[in-house]
């Protein structure tokens, strides 16, 4: 018969498999409280959690919820379930890992598939969804406003000839 706490750790690891769109694993051997403090801090902020639980039970947990399997998950994994936006909950990770040179990537299930490190850290790099969407924006609008800049020449040239015109005659 499993252990109760063991069953109600599965429980939270199924329910935070359910609320999130994906998560990465990352090896946080080494990280002070405070830092570990910092960090969940920052992975809030960016609309992902930071949570340890037991590697077996994760495994499980991925396997009740018909995710990809992960071999890498031995030794000190912390969980990073990501709300919306991968690359946010990535960038984060990144900046800690740079200035800590404590944590290391291991993996990350996104997008209903299995990353390896390299295919995980790879996300950090990625432009954040925001920036996309602004060059988007500016992919489309550009083409707009040069069709209304072309448009609107052959009137400013008559408005300039008219006022030369004018200028011209009360002049004489």
């Amino acid at each position: 018969m499993p252990n109760s706490k063991n069953v109600e750790m599965l429980e939270k690891v199924s329910e935070s498999l359910e609320n999130s769109k994906g998560v990465f694993f990352i090896d946080y051997r080494g990280l002070s409280v405070k830092e570990t403090q910092e960090l969940r801090r920052s992975l809030r902020e960016a609309g992902a959690q930071m949570k340890v639980y037991k590697n077996n039970i994760v495994k499980l947990a991925l396997e009740k919820a018909e995710m990809p399997e992960v071999d890498a998950l031995t030794g000190t994994v912390a969980y990073v379930f990501y709300e919306n936006d991968p690359v946010e909950a990535a960038k984060v990770i990144k900046k800690e890992s740079e200035a800590l040179n404590k944590l290391e990537w291991i993996g990350a299930i996104a997008d209903g598939k299995a990353l390896s490190a390299e295919e995980a850290k790879a996300y950090a790099d990625l432009p954040s969804r925001e920036e996309l969407m602004a060059k988007l924006v500016y992919v489309i609008g550009s083409p707009l406003s040069g069709i209304a800049q072309v448009c609107a020449g052959p009137a400013r040239g008559l408005a300039t000839a008219l006022s030369a015109v004018a200028d011209q005659k009360n002049a004489a």
